[in-house]
């Protein structure tokens, strides 16, 4: 055990260029997720639009990332993971400009629309092209992928921040910027071979996805999902409101959240699973989140404290991310990109209704009123996890867990938002 983890730990670095490429895509494909977060107020204020119109940024991209989802493992098995990660960035540079060269919000929900496009196809097929081709192990792949997710999400808010204060259109020209270098770093070092050795995927049915659905134990955790991501986008859309803080204040803030989320996605998680079963872990977690959010509405006047409740939670949200995900990877027999597209389409439904959602609670109730909901919701979803624990027994079993393991790292397929989400 000991020998092999020292063996991962000195391969994770020695990578093919095509993997570093495919990498450095993911790290700026992620930080599209938190990018607008601390200009949103002041596209609020530059283009004369309320609080719900600017949390439509994260409504209109999850929403249509969610539905472009189901159809994405269609395309990639019939057109090549390449191809696939190609047209998904070159969509995000396109829209991303755009949004950047907008006059009115409409037009950037818009143009977000499209970017969630983009992103869906780019994200479901980057892990599985990683681990294609990554040397040292699918393992070695599999961390690799989730340090570059954890930096991406740590990094979007405060790049956000930093464009931000020169110029609310200054984080999606850098986005733009940075995604057609990703494109000249896939098309220089990715072959049309890499991600698939040997043999291209099967083509799936593309109504595969919705099939899926009826399997229990996929529509359970999909289902306590969408009510956990509810929470996770009031903490994340809705937070930089009452703060009242700049551009600058809001991207540390968030950058200090993103840091927290990939410590424990990527260090914590896997110690606690190690430990004790995975629904224990969502038993204990969605709790603590639930009662993360109720302080944040407790405390929303106090700035400091309300940074605390943020980063707090961003710790709690990196356990629950990982584990959710590996749950989903081992619940059923299906094909797992066609397990975790079903699952992300629903999931990224909370995502896409809890900004708006929230702005209107705290326009006609108080500024406290949606963390109240938001932890009210994530109560919602382990509700569903306790009762829904006989559907979840398979994702806790250990026998052959070798086996399980090593099919999930060649199967696997990005679930974010972030998955993470």
């Amino acid at each position: 055990m000991t020998a092999h983890g020292h063996e991962t730990s000195a391969s994770i670095l020695k990578q093919p260029k095509a993997v570093w490429a495919v990498a450095f895509s993911c790290v700026i494909a992620f930080m599209g997720i938190g990018l607008v977060d601390p200009i949103l107020p002041a596209i609020a204020e530059s283009l004369e639009a309320t609080p719900t119109e600017t949390e439509m940024l994260f409504t209109s991209y999850l929403l249509v990332t969610g539905l472009a989802m189901l159809g994405t493992s269609w395309i990639s098995s019939r057109i090549g993971a390449k191809k696939t990660l190609l047209i998904g960035l070159g969509i995000i540079v396109v829209f991303a400009a755009a949004a950047g060269l907008s006059q009115n919000v409409e037009s950037i929900i818009g143009f977000r629309a499209g970017w969630g496009l983009g992103n869906a196809l780019f994200i479901s097929t980057a892990l599985a092209t990683i681990v294609g081709a990554a040397a040292g192990g699918s393992g070695s792949a599999i961390i690799l992928y989730e340090a570059a997710l954890g930096l991406g999400i740590a990094v979007g808010p405060l790049l956000g921040g930093l464009l931000g204060h020169l110029s609310w259109r200054g984080p999606f020209f850098g986005t733009a910027a940075l995604m057609a270098i990703g494109v000249i770093a896939i098309l220089v070092f990715l072959k049309d071979d890499e991600g698939a050795p040997g043999k291209r995927p099967e083509p799936t049915r593309l109504s595969a996805p919705l099939r899926a659905l009826r399997q229990p134990a996929l529509a359970v955790l999909a289902a306590a999902a969408l009510f956990y991501n509810i929470g996770f986008f009031v903490l994340l859309a809705y937070s930089p409101f009452p703060l009242g803080f700049d551009a600058l204040g809001l991207g540390f803030t968030f950058f200090g959240w993103g840091v927290a989320l990939a410590i424990t996605s990527v260090f914590v998680a896997p110690l606690l699973t190690a430990r004790m079963p995975r629904t224990r872990v969502l038993w204990i977690a969605l709790p603590l989140l639930s009662l993360d959010l109720v302080a944040a509405g407790l405390l929303v006047e106090n700035s400091a404290a309300l940074v605390v409740c943020i980063v707090v939670g961003g710790l709690v949200l990196g356990v629950l991310n990982t584990v959710l995900t590996e749950c989903v990877m081992e619940a059923t027999d299906l094909q797992r990109s066609v397990a975790s597209s079903a699952y992300s389409a629903v999931r990224f439904l909370g995502g896409a209704l809890a900004p708006p959602a929230a702005a209107e609670l705290a326009h006609l109730i108080s500024p406290s009123a949606p963390y109240s909901a938001a932890a009210g919701s994530v109560l919602v979803a382990a509700l569903i996890v306790v009762l829904g624990h006989r559907a979840l027994r398979r994702v806790d079993r250990v026998e052959g867990a070798a086996e399980a393991s090593e099919a999930t790292e060649r199967e696997a397929e990005a679930i974010t938002a972030g998955d993470a989400a």
